[in-house]
């Protein structure tokens, strides 16, 4: 195998033996064939749209689905995996018998067995593209895309959809396939996806507002009550209600974990008086926390680590999410049935409480520009003089405590803007406020990045910049996965520049790529907290 899409791979060059997400060696080989064969079916899908022919939307949906499977941290499964391969090709040749322009060979990959799949997947991986600069680009982009169909995903089950942006995807995905596309090329491609990006982040955030209302500030327990429990991790707003709606009045609790703390915030999930708090921190813990939970886990989405026996028994997933052994739960007609965990939930004993308190939520760009007088007139005062964007992933690396101390040393008149599970190190913190306005201000979701960026582009509206980049406005941002990738494209796309990545740069990036974002965009790696407050005029 040879994987290197996550922050974490190994000695920062690539998992070459098991996946530091713990993944083995044939579910990334399986992972690698399933993204060639949805290349593949895209290569037919552009074909057939050059030749005037509409692609329905179960084919988009089932490309978006195959990419987010291969997500790092969200399918584990072979079998499933496997099962996946044999719908996409089997999908593919359907459609290819209506299409009457030439497709590349390696567009009509067809291992019939699953020994055929891991023989294929040694010609189809990472490591095929010989040229290294083209081999960064091409992955560059492919994760960007990753990210994005993730997204896509979540507004599709809300029912939305853009048929152009299924469409982008579909083109670049063939495209990746042309061995005769050029550096130059790939570089506009990958600042097109940064654009796509930015377009399906709005979809989503329309999406999830149309459903559930503008988030508002939201104070969220950290603690446990004494009924037996349901913790739902993940980003699925989705299945968040359907389990809600059927927990009602069920004598049980349901906790959310991670990035789905955000659900809180939205007015329509206040409206459960089932939906207890939230339970523990980061993704990365869950094999420490969720033993004590008690209660069964829903998986939504990725972050999923394989589990321990302690609780893998009590592990459900859904969606994109599988791990082998664990019980999945189906979808019918877009409705989820529930039912087995919540029978389960009631057996079982109420969850040991892992802390007590609270947290605040809710600043996505609706509540934060509510806000704007407030805002506006403190900067005027000099009583807020900087904002620090310090969005994206956490993860288990030493070096991730950066962010905590760089959080904790920031002068106090700075304001945090995050998004994301990045905010596990800092938000528990006391760091106060400023003139009523919490110093940390949590939008949400990673893809509530998006609210990041109108609250940027609203302050440079009222302040009368041209550039957004003459805002008081720091780019710390740590990354883990692809999500974080298309959050970056689309940071990039709208202009923005002198971003900061941690804790380490991907190591996807060739030399010559890694130089044209640093020479291009000011890209720069973290140093020590100390050098890097100096350097951003906070110290």
């Amino acid at each position: 195998m040879f994987c290197y899409q996550c922050q974490e791979t190994a000695q920062g060059k690539g998992c070459t033996v098991n996946g530091v997400c713990g993944k083995t060696a044939e579910v990334a080989a399986l992972q690698d064939v399933l993204l060639a064969v949805t290349k593949g079916l895209c290569a037919v899908t552009s074909s057939l749209r050059n030749e005037g022919h509409e692609i329905d939307r179960a084919t988009n949906f089932q490309i978006t689905t195959n990419l987010f499977t291969t997500i790092t941290n969200a399918n584990f499964d072979a079998d499933d995996l496997e099962a996946r391969i044999r719908q996409t090709i089997d999908l593919r040749d359907r459609l290819a018998k209506a299409c009457t322009s030439p497709l590349p060979q390696k567009a009509m990959l067809a291992p019939t067995s699953r020994a055929a799949m891991l023989e294929e997947a040694k010609t189809c991986g990472i490591l095929a593209t010989k040229n290294e600069d083209i081999r960064s680009l091409r992955e560059l982009i492919t994760y960007g895309l990753k990210g994005l169909c993730a997204y896509t995903k979540h507004a599709n089950v809300l029912g939305k959809y853009d048929d152009t942006t299924d469409a982008f995807v579909q083109k670049t995905l063939a495209t990746l396939l042309d061995d005769s596309t050029s550096v130059e090329d790939l570089i506009a491609l990958a600042m097109e996806t940064g654009k796509a990006g930015v377009a399906t982040m709005a979809m989503l955030d329309t999406a999830n507002t149309e459903a559930y209302g503008n988030p508002t500030q939201t104070t969220v327990s950290l603690g446990v009550n004494n009924r037996p429990g349901i913790l739902i991790s993940g980003h699925d707003l989705k299945d968040l209600e359907m389990l809600l709606s059927q927990a009602e009045g069920q004598g049980v609790d349901v906790y959310t974990h991670c990035e789905m703390l955000a659900a809180h915030s939205y007015p329509k999930f206040k409206q459960y008086s089932c939906l207890a708090g939230n339970y523990g921190n980061a993704w990365w813990k869950q094999k420490e926390e969720f033993a004590h939970f008690n209660g069964p886990i829903v998986m939504t989405t990725n972050c999923v680590v394989p589990p321990s026996a302690s609780y893998s028994n009590r592990l459900f997933t859904t969606g994109p999410v599988a791990v082998a052994g664990c019980a999945r739960i189906p979808e019918k007609d877009g409705i989820k049935d529930f039912s087995k965990v919540i029978a389960l939930a009631k057996t079982c004993k109420s969850p040991d409480a892992l802390e007590e308190g609270t947290i605040q939520g809710g600043f996505a760009h609706a509540q934060t520009l509510a806000l704007a007088d407030t805002i506006i007139a403190a900067i005027k005062q000099g009583a807020i003089k900087r904002f620090v964007v310090m969005a994206g992933c956490d993860g288990r690396q030493k070096a991730r405590s950066y962010y905590a101390t760089f959080a904790e040393k920031l002068p106090k008149d700075t304001v945090i803007l995050t998004a994301g599970c990045a905010k596990y190190k800092y938000i528990k913190m006391d760091l106060g406020t400023i003139g009523g306005i919490p110093r940390v201000l949590d939008a949400g979701q990673c893809n509530d990045s998006y609210s990041l960026v109108q609250i940027a582009l609203a302050l440079q509206k009222a302040f009368g910049l041209k550039d957004i980049n003459d805002l008081p406005v720091v780019y710390n941002i740590a990354w883990y996965e692809q999500k974080a990738v298309i959050v970056l494209l689309a940071l990039l796309s709208l202009g923005v520049k002198n971003i900061h990545l941690g804790p380490t740069l991907p190591a996807f990036l060739s030399p010559t790529v890694a130089d044209f974002l640093v020479k291009t965009f000011g890209i720069a790696s973290i140093t020590t907290v100390d050098q890097d407050l100096a350097l951003f005029g906070l110290a």
